[in-house]
């Protein structure tokens, strides 16, 4: 009886150890799977495969980091304008009728040009009085001869010489007067014409043209616009956080937010000195070439690089740097993936059955890959197409580094984390 209990006890105890065995043993396989699993998925963000197909369907390029001469930049928005004395807006001291215009918008003037004239009667009047105190003048100028030698010889009181040397004085008075309004008026002092000539007070463009034949035109008003573009220059706002950057003197490379995207030069030579309004941005003022001025017009909008500093970087063609979520990335060709493949495909060719097969097809499908992957880096200044790069960690010195197609890489590694076939 002792004996049978025995042997039972130890077919239980026997029984008890191996289902622990086969417990352990299945907990550890699940274990390693989990780890393999996570380990696979963890890969997967950072790495992806394309077949040799894909590769030259792409077209994928390669390159290798770069030194380059950056230049670190503030971004401004403004417009194209020029100084207060290249642009005149004309107007006419005196009103009247529209006789005749001379000039079509768009039509280049030089100073002095006559615009339009006007009509008006009492330039005629002006004209006449001016001609009437001259002639006074003369008169009185012999009879003030006469009489300050007749008061210096005592033959007459001496109250005659004055009255005339006063109406000599007033005389003169009023031809200079007269003689001053004609002038401002571009008005000739001889002859007897009601016509005022609008002069072009500068050389340039004739821009809008605020009136027409016929109508009248009034004092105040602006008759027309001429606009001198050679010395266009920029109105670039910055603002107040970028202010202690900037310094006369400093290099602006600026393109036509609405044209064509050719770059154009200028350089800083003024910066207000007060606030432009109420988004705390300083007007800074920028001399374009003279070279690059022609074609320009006053009021263009311009998105505009201002120079700050200068120096030599690590930097890649900017489409070689993508954006995940907050980070930026680059992309390595893995050479040493194809090698491992390779090895392994001949590790496995002794193998035989179906299994064999299957499994060597797969392992001939990855060694026709190119595998790709992605390396953290902390990007700088762009300027010039490239990117400055700060690597957040090392690669190999001769890596390939993908520089066209990056982006196609992100895509393919959001795509499950599968390999994409």
């Amino acid at each position: 009886m002792i004996n049978i209990f025995l042997k039972s006890n130890y077919k239980i105890s026997s029984f008890f150890k191996i289902f622990l065995l086969s417990s352990f043993l299945i907990l550890n396989s699940c274990g390693e799977k989990k780890t393999e699993e996570a380990h696979e998925e963890e890969k997967s963000e950072t790495e992806v495969a394309l077949t040799k197909t894909q590769f030259e369907t792409v077209g994928i390029e390669t390159g290798s980091i770069e030194m380059k001469n950056l230049n670190t930049i503030i971004k401004a928005n403004g417009y194209t304008t020029v100084p207060p004395q290249n642009m005149a807006n004309v107007s006419t001291l005196i009103g009247g009728v529209v006789k005749e215009i001379y000039v079509l918008e768009g039509t280049y003037v030089a100073k002095g040009k006559t615009l339009a004239t006007l009509q008006n009667l009492e330039v005629a009047e002006m004209q006449e009085d001016y001609n009437s105190a001259v002639a006074n003048i003369e008169y009185l100028q012999l009879e003030y001869n006469r009489q300050k030698t007749l008061s210096e010889e005592d033959v007459n009181p001496r109250k005659v010489f004055q009255e005339v040397k006063a109406k000599l004085a007033v005389e003169r008075a009023r031809a200079q007067s007269t003689k001053n309004k004609l002038q401002a008026l571009n008005v000739s002092l001889s002859g007897n014409s009601s016509l005022i000539p609008i002069i072009a007070p500068i050389s340039g463009y004739v821009g809008k043209i605020g009136i027409t034949k016929g109508t009248f035109a009034d004092t105040g008003i602006s008759l027309f616009e001429v606009i001198d573009n050679t010395q266009m220059h920029l109105d670039l706002n910055v603002f107040e956080k970028d202010l202690g950057k900037i310094s006369i003197g400093q290099e602006v490379d600026f393109v036509l937010t609405n044209q064509s995207n050719k770059s154009i030069k200028g350089k800083i030579f003024g910066i207000n000195k007060s606030f432009s309004n109420e988004s705390k941005s300083v007007a800074v003022h920028a001399k374009i070439n003279e070279n690059d001025t022609k074609g320009l017009i006053s009021g263009m909008y311009v998105a505009a690089n201002i120079n700050i500093t200068n120096q030599t970087v690590q930097a890649l063609p900017k489409d070689a740097v993508v954006r995940n979520g907050d980070k930026y990335y680059i992309y390595i060709q893995e050479e040493h993936v194809e090698k491992a493949t390779a090895e392994k495909a001949e590790a496995h060719e002794h193998k035989e059955g179906e299994a064999h097969s299957e499994e060597a097809v797969g392992e001939e499908e990855e060694h026709n890959e190119v595998h790709f992957k992605a390396i953290e880096v902390v990007p700088g200044t762009t300027d010039l197409g490239y990117t400055e790069i700060k690597l957040v960690e090392e690669i190999p010195t001769n890596s390939k580094i993908v520089i066209k197609g990056a982006f196609y890489l992100l895509a393919a590694s959001k795509g499950g984390g599968e390999h994409v076939h």
